[in-house]
């Protein structure tokens, strides 16, 4: 059983990992490593959850799987033992390394691998400056005797106390805005207005995104007149040029005419290095810009579909009508069984229901979570909710309940922190935007993120069902996670300590996500946040609704504007048709009398003699000879001797004197 859910659960965290990378990455224009890296940290940070759970159940349930502990738990701490270890080479080497190549301007590969190497250098030479002065300080002091495994312990429990504190502030975010954002969301007039603001903010970004954008075009327009196609830093601008938006290539284009002497004193060039920091510029200034202008479409279409929701609230058809029609064509889902009436008692009906629903059910997680923060070290009686529930399940040696109960919630727990690392911004260093929008940087910093945060949560985790003998100190099997990772009794001031009583400080940090005190002081600062009782909210609020009824009316003009040519070109389609097919008809009443025609002169001619037919062919091959005459031409010359060969008197139609006077006589 267990070696069959662990191949499930690889393959599921492989495609989950690929569907995240993929709504946030883009496939076709970032660098493959970059992408590889990424899709490598996320994928082990989810194996290591995913994994958890059977890990625990496997421990627990020995009993009623009547083998041996060795033989159940070796396939699970192999694949922990390489993922974990995957996971810090990941983190701490390749992604690093990987964010300074991606951010680096440079115009080689060259280049980019040695200003990564300069970088990465800088910062571990600090951290193994730090390391080398704690070694020494250890050495010097021989009371302190510690082995190697020991040194390890040590390194790991500080990684994971700088990952525990990141740790408890993401959480406490998470488990009072994720219930709280549901709720919001069945409160379709409060999203609407939340809309609205969110617009006039994008606008603001957009603008100055597009500002940016003309002011580094600027300077490159100047270095593309100033380096001629002689220079040898000309391939560095080619470099820069590409990647430039379209319009501005077309633009600016290659000044490949004029020839200049490179080598003229008196002419100053940019060296390699400021073409290098404007490459660098250039492609900040064009991810921005893409990024803002692909956000402000989406944010059209959800403001628009929540206006939509707000008429069709009080329809009495129960049909939901939509304002503009979709760009793309209407698939079997929507035709067959998502109708226009399943859409509207969804949107206007059950929809804010279930999502209220949902909000009263995460609601009681994060109290089970935040209550088993605070009472997870006290094993007698046995507080934690979580480590009850587990308990309940191992008297009866459920194996299934035990795995299905951990996987709840660590999901539940993952769910919290890495939504909050997908929704946290820091300016324009970090962000991560959907719709492929996310740059190579913030990528594989998430992916950073990732892989320092998991360690910490699968520690919490265990401490929560009291796994974890370091905590809860208690004597009982260790996890395979446990056993990598070592234990924590070597520093006994953390174990015992910080790892137990800096977790209770969730309470406060959930007080103040739900009193939105970190929202209050940004905007104190300057950053404009959404606060329904301020007066720069309520102007910004009707600042974004202007926006979109002006953007409305520019789509219902455009609307029209394509539904006017579509009637008039059915209609003149129509009438074409119309006159192709009297023309057609036409034609073959023609042919039809023709026909008879020749039939009655086939009859009569039959009557006649052979001399008479012949005579009959000879007239006809006369006619046939005879030319049409401009009876308009100012003379006609009645004698046939005086005329060209070949003519029979009069003019050609195309040889005549002036073809403007056929009305002289009207």
């Amino acid at each position: 059983m267990s070696g069959a859910a662990l191949g499930i659960e690889i393959v599921v965290v492989f495609f989950l990992a690929l569907f995240l990378l993929h709504r946030y990455g883009d496939f076709k224009k970032q660098q493959r490593m970059v992408l590889f890296g990424t899709l490598l940290a996320w994928y082990l940070c989810f194996l290591i959850v995913f994994i958890l759970p059977l890990d625990v159940s496997t421990v627990m349930g020995t009993e009623s799987i009547q083998t041996p502990l060795n033989f159940t738990i070796r396939p699970t701490a192999t694949m922990i033992r390489i993922v974990v270890k995957n996971s810090v080479y990941v983190s701490r080497l390749l992604l690093p390394f990987m964010q300074s190549y991606a951010r680096s301007g440079g115009f080689s590969i060259t280049g980019k691998i040695k200003t990564a190497l300069i970088e990465n250098a800088i910062y571990y030479g600090t951290y193994l400056f730090i390391f080398g002065s704690l070694l020494i300080y250890v050495a010097v002091h021989p009371q302190w005797h510690l082995s190697w495994y020991e040194l390890q312990t040590i390194g790991i429990t500080a990684a994971n106390t700088w990952g525990l504190f990141l740790l408890v502030l993401l959480l406490g975010y998470g488990l009072v805005e994720i219930p709280r954002s549901y709720w919001e969301a069945s409160r379709q007039g409060h999203l609407l207005i939340k809309t609205y603001f969110k617009a006039a903010k994008l606008m603001t970004e957009k603008a100055d995104s597009e500002e940016n954008l003309e002011d580094v075009m600027e300077e490159v327009r100047k270095i593309n007149e100033s380096i001629k196609y002689n220079h040898p830093l000309r391939k560095n601008v080619d470099t820069i040029l590409r990647k430039c938006p379209v319009e501005y290539q077309e633009k600016m284009g290659r000044n490949m005419d004029d020839f200049e002497d490179f080598d003229d004193k008196q002419n100053t060039y940019p060296t390699e290095r400021s073409l290098s920091k404007l490459h660098k510029q250039v492609i900040y200034a064009v991810q921005r810009h893409n990024r803002t202008r692909v956000q402000w479409q989406i944010l059209l279409e959800q403001a628009f579909h929540l206006e939509d929701v707000a008429k069709n609230e009080t329809s009495t058809s129960r049909q939901f009508v939509h304002s503009f029609a979709p760009p793309e064509p209407v698939g079997w889902f929507r035709r067959y069984i998502y109708t226009p009436s399943v859409e509207w008692y969804w949107e206007c009906l059950l929809k804010q229901w279930f999502y209220r629903v949902l909000s009263v059910v995460l609601s009681l997680f994060s109290v089970a979570v935040v209550w088993s923060e605070c009472t997870f070290f006290s094993t007698r009686p046995v507080l934690s909710l979580f480590a009850v529930f587990i308990q309940l399940a191992e008297r009866d040696y459920n194996y299934l309940y035990i795995e299905m109960a951990c996987f709840i919630t660590i999901f539940f727990l993952c769910t919290c922190v890495y939504s909050t690392v997908f929704r946290i911004r820091v300016f324009n260093y970090y962000y991560l935007a959907s719709h492929h929008q996310t740059d190579a940087y913030s990528l594989q910093f998430s992916g950073m993120l990732f892989c320092r945060l998991t360690p910490p949560l699968c520690l919490n985790f265990l401490g929560l069902i009291h796994m974890d003998s370091a905590i809860s100190h208690q004597a009982k099997e260790q996890t395979a996670y446990t056993s990598i990772m070592g234990s924590m009794r070597v520093l006994s001031f953390i174990a015992n300590g910080f790892y137990i009583y800096y977790p209770m400080l969730i309470v406060i940090l959930c007080i103040a996500t739900y009193f939105s005190l970190g929202t209050r002081c940004l905007n104190l600062l300057g950053f404009q946040q959404f606060m329904g009782d301020n007066e720069l909210t309520s102007d910004l609020i009707d600042e974004g609704r202007e926006l979109l009824r002006r953007e409305r009316r520019k789509r219902q003009r455009i609307e029209d504007g394509e539904n006017r040519r579509r009637e008039w070109r059915e209609r003149y389609a129509q009438r074409d048709e119309t006159a192709a097919r009297n023309r057609m008809s036409m034609s073959e009443m023609k042919e039809t009398n023709y026909g008879e025609t020749l039939n009655s002169d086939t009859n009569r001619q039959a009557k006649y003699t052979r001399s008479s037919s012949q005579t009959g062919r000879d007239s006809i091959e006369l006619l046939q000879d005879a030319e049409p005459l401009d009876f308009n031409a100012a003379t006609l010359n009645d004698d046939p001797l005086q005329s060209e060969p070949g003519r029979h008197g009069g003019r050609y139609l195309s040889m005549s004197s002036s073809r403007s006077r056929i009305f002289d006589d009207v």
